[in-house]
């Protein structure tokens, strides 16, 4: 590692993971990334000096108060955090440009400061009267929140020291700097300084700390991937910009469930809370007999969700059959077309199948693989399905269908929005203790298939 005067040493960081390399090389040795090391000027590190014994104590004797969290009034985001915003807690936000993050911030900060919270925000993008003429339309009065328009780390270390603050937001990361550094904010080495010596500071004073972080094409927060692992809490928005819903998700959580979702809707007048989120992923009209469209449950975290899935498939006039997936995975569907053919006997090799989710939901659940099936056997044997029929099932390999988690709660919301059967794997109906609804229990997708296609 070459050494650049006394203070400053040459150093090489992997964009994607922050892992650390004293030379350039290809390949990073920790992600095994091409072409992502950044060279970049750092202090050198002084020695330690002398450790201080700290006492220790049994875990059995720590105190704590379990109901010491902050509530925002937003139902939707504290269940994605874990129920509460606990003191001394970080959550890294991250999401595309202009999918809401700043208003869905700046929305909380007005529910906690409406709780009696001192709260902070720090922005680092926008000027005061850019955040006071977006509060305006957002109908927050703003006279409990204390604005920062400041990108140096050491002046925001500064106020923090001065004064007392129950929530801190810095929106965003990639503009806090630190003089300590010659090279630009966004880069690896002052993100990291920036969001370590943050946290630090939370943890040792007790404000919860909100980190916003901007997302790159691959869908990563940008900056060092290491952020995820010094913070308590990662959620990302989620939502395309050109449909009204946002979804928050938590990828990372010490303090709840990864698998919660909360909902939102693009308003004028700001985000707005989803109630019957099952409601909005389906379609209008769902009273006449339809090819290519069933709708199946789905369950993200405790929370069941009925979603639509639709499948449109014609002959490949124009060379090698196309894939095109929206909302689950190519090769999962490409796995699906594989088990139809040979497991059902229908011709997928010389179809075009596109397949789709309403609403530009994303699912990975499993319990989805059976719907995807009906939906594409559906469109490409011109049979109708039951709009009022609930498709549930996990399908192996083999063909046979298989349980999925949490039947009881995906049976009784389906009951709730008016549905009058469900088909389901066989080894799932015992589980089922009272439903009005008709329980179809099958074990092969051929046979269920048989009994859905009318």
């Amino acid at each position: 590692m070459m050494i650049v005067g006394k203070k400053v040493k040459i150093a090489y960081f992997c964009s994607q993971c922050g892992a650390e390399h004293s030379k350039w090389q290809g390949q990073c040795r920790e992600c095994a990334a091409w072409n992502s090391l950044i060279e970049e000027r750092v202090p050198v590190k002084r020695k330690a000096g002398a450790v201080v014994a700290r006492e220790t104590q049994l875990l059995s004797e720590i105190s704590f108060d379990p109901q010491s969290g902050y509530l925002s009034g937003i139902a939707e985001f504290d269940r994605v955090l874990g129920g509460q915003l606990l003191p001394g807690m970080t959550i890294l936000l991250g999401g595309d440009p202009g999918i809401g993050k700043s208003t869905l911030l700046l929305q909380s900060a007005d529910g906690y400061a409406r709780a009696g919270i001192s709260v902070l925000y720090v922005t680092g993008e926008e000027s005061l009267p850019q955040i006071r003429l977006r509060a305006n339309r957002l109908n927050i009065s703003g006279t409990d929140i204390t604005v920062l328009n400041a990108t140096s780390l050491e002046e925001i270390t500064g106020v923090l020291s001065e004064k007392s603050f129950g929530v801190v937001l810095i929106d965003s990361i990639q503009t806090i700097s630190s003089g300590q550094f010659d090279s630009p904010p966004g880069t690896v080495a002052q993100v990291r300084e920036a969001a370590n010596q943050l946290i630090m500071l939370a943890k040792s004073t007790g404000f919860s700390l909100f980190l916003v972080g901007h997302v790159t094409k691959e869908g990563l927060v940008a900056g060092p991937k290491v952020l995820e692992h010094m913070v308590d809490t990662v959620i990302y928005f989620e939502g395309d910009q050109t449909h009204l819903y946002r979804i928050l998700r938590a990828t990372k959580n010490r303090f709840g469930s990864v698998s919660e979702i909360g909902l939102f809707q693009m308003q004028g007048g700001g985000l707005v809370e989803v109630s019957n989120p099952s409601s909005f992923f389906l379609s209008g009209d769902m009273s006449r007999p339809r090819t290519g469209a069933v709708v199946t449950g789905i369950c993200e975290g405790n929370r069941p969700l009925m979603v639509e899935v639709q499948a449109l498939v014609t002959p490949a006039n124009y060379g090698n059959p196309q894939r095109v997936a929206g909302g689950i995975d190519n090769k999962k569907l490409a796995l699906l077309l594989a088990i139809l053919d040979k497991r059902c006997g229908y011709p997928m090799a010389t179809n075009d199948v596109f397949v789709s989710v309403a609403g530009g939901l994303r699912i990975s659940e499993p319990s989805l693989d059976l719907a995807v099936m009906t939906s594409i056997a559906s469109s490409l044997t011109n049979k109708t399905i039951d709009p009022k029929m609930l498709v549930v099932g996990e399908v192996g390999l083999s063909g046979e269908v298989r349980a999925v988690t949490l039947i009881e709660k995906r049976v009784a919301e389906a009951a709730k929005l008016g549905f009058t059967s469900v088909v389901l794997p066989q080894s799932n109906v015992e589980q089922i203790t009272e439903t009005s609804i008709e329980l179809i229990g099958v074990r092969g997708v051929k046979s269920a298939l048989d009994r859905i296609l009318t």
